[in-house]
């Protein structure tokens, strides 16, 4: 019998910034109307655009259009102003977007 597992054939490197992405959401949620926010701009932000890179090398395309659209809307950059009820739907969106994405986004293992 061999010791040695079987491998997957695939990664998932869009886990963790997913999950950490949905972390940061759900927690910056309560400082949309305080200065802090502009720290969770760039936290959302940075986190979506690697979503991206991992989305990409997936060749997963179609998860590229959601994850720019959360790095533009949390843009720290040329901040976008909503009103409270709206940032607060955006974040409760912006959460399952980088959860789904993180679990599907999956990378060919190449041994």
């Amino acid at each position: 019998m061999s010791s040695r597992q079987a491998q997957p054939a695939f990664t998932r490197p869009a886990l963790a910034p997913g999950l950490l992405g949905a972390i940061a959401v759900m927690a910056f949620i309560a400082v949309v109307d305080t200065e802090w926010f502009t720290i969770a701009r760039y936290v959302v932000s940075i986190l979506a655009l690697i979503m991206c890179v991992f989305a990409g090398q997936a060749k997963q395309w179609w998860w590229i259009a959601p994850l720019v659209a959360i790095a533009v809307l949390w843009n720290p950059a040329f901040p976008i102003d909503l009103p409270l009820v709206a940032w607060q739907a955006a974040h409760v969106a912006a959460a399952v977007v980088f959860v789904v994405s993180g679990l599907l986004i999956k990378v060919h293992r190449v041994d």
